[in-house]
């Protein structure tokens, strides 16, 4: 698939965008506290805790882009 040419470019989120990244936010704040509250400290936390942290970048980036990269409606470059 070929990539949209701003695909590595930030994006600056719609007001829209900001809100629902907000929401979303809030959600992985909440499952990273119940992550800390119910694992033991260790690798296996620490990988979890990475992976959870990942997946936040990619939800944002989700809210702004369409899976070409190609900016959704109200995110500027």
């Amino acid at each position: 698939m070929k990539m949209h040419p701003t695909t590595m470019q930030y994006l600056r989120p719609s007001t829209e965008q900001l809100e629902v990244m907000a929401v979303v936010r809030k959600v992985y704040a909440d499952a990273l506290a119940a992550l800390e509250a119910a694992l033991p400290d260790g690798r296996y936390k620490s990988l979890a805790v990475t992976e959870l942290e990942a997946s936040a970048m990619w939800a944002n980036k989700a809210i702004t882009r369409a899976s070409d990269g190609t900016p959704l409606p109200g995110a500027t470059t």
